[in-house]
């Protein structure tokens, strides 16, 4: 009874407003240990910002890091660190890196870096780099130095001995391999096609006859003569998929044949970045090729407008056939 008498004696004392015990211990501790991604994000809508490092410095090196392909979650809070810590980010295009960085609240000041000037800029960045800076490279979207700028970067990086440091993460043509349903144990990536049409014409040739998963960065303005160029050199019954939007709001998987792809997307004006793979050619390890099919290769070669040694260099890569059996073939039936 005596407790019970001092309680009611206190309480009046107590002076917390009542509100505050609406908040549970079970919300403050979930507030407390925010993952790193949420609290940064949710800086921003405080208006209040972090301090400019609130993590140990960085050691000094190029730090190639990969952002969202299109969903601004699929970032890792590695990534996070490294761009809040580092000296400097470059970045493929400022303002829409800005973006990324403003909805994580980082401040670390932007350098542009792009095709167009990255010469310009390697002599004063690998000099910071000597001084001892951590310098962060961005993209547009995904990783750095994949069909991005970045690689003559990281190779001078590695010929002065300066530290190259890989923080991975989002890669439109992995995204699309795993969820494609091709074969995924061996794979090519080609990346962007050369403009040039024959250019463009010899490199899918070389792809048509390799035996692994091959997989094209495309331009959305550029699908419908891929396509027809690509039907071509696979065959119009070679399987693909054509994957839009990875990860965004109208994220598409187009499966089926080439042939099927040309009607498809005839009349179709696709948005967004576009990846297409393409099934590599099923080539029989367990017997040599007829000579009727070496044949019926090497006369395909040759009418595209090939000539004797690369339709014969072609035809030995993609079969078992030994050189000298293709070349001595291919001299029975086209002469010197």
């Amino acid at each position: 009874m005596a407790s019970l008498l001092r309680l009611q004696a206190l309480a009046p004392a107590m002076t917390v407003p009542r509100h505050h015990f609406l908040i549970s211990p079970l919300r403050l501790a979930s507030a407390a240990t925010a993952p790193l991604a949420r609290r940064l994000s949710t800086a921003v809508s405080s208006n209040k910002p972090e301090p400019r490092v609130s993590e140990p410095d960085l050691e000094s090196g190029l730090y190639l890091v990969a952002t969202p392909i299109g969903n601004l979650e699929d970032i890792t809070l590695r990534a996070l660190r490294v761009l809040k810590c580092a000296n400097v980010i470059l970045s493929e295009d400022t303002r829409h890196s800005g973006k990324l960085l403003q909805h994580y609240n980082i401040k670390t000041p932007l350098l542009s870096f792009h095709k167009f000037n990255e010469r310009e800029r390697e002599p004063s960045i690998l000099r910071r780099l000597h001084e001892g800076e951590a310098v962060a490279l961005i993209s547009d979207a995904g990783t750095p130095g994949i069909s991005d700028p970045g690689m003559e970067l990281a190779r001078l990086c590695a010929t002065e001995k300066i530290p190259v440091i890989p923080i991975p993460g989002p890669s439109a043509a992995i995204a699309a391999l795993s969820a494609s349903g091709l074969p995924s144990n061996e794979f090519t990536f080609v990346g962007f096609l050369p403009k040039h049409a024959r250019s463009r014409r010899d490199r899918l040739e070389i792809s048509a006859h390799e035996a692994a998963t091959q997989i094209f960065y495309v331009p959305p303005h550029g699908i419908h003569q891929f396509l027809v160029d690509a039907a071509s050199s696979f065959g119009d019954s070679r399987q693909c998929v054509i994957a839009r939007e990875i990860t965004k709001i109208h994220e598409e998987f187009w499966r089926g044949t080439l042939g099927e792809a040309n009607e498809a997307f005839a009349t179709r004006q696709p948005k967004g970045e576009i990846t297409v793979l393409i099934e590599g050619k099923l080539i029989s390890v367990d017997e040599s090729p007829s000579e009727d099919f070496l044949e019926h290769e090497l006369r395909e070669l040759t009418a595209k407008g090939y000539t004797l040694s690369a339709a014969v260099k072609l035809v030995t890569e993609a079969t078992s056939a030994k050189k000298k059996d293709v070349y001595a073939l291919a001299l029975r039936l086209f002469g010197k």
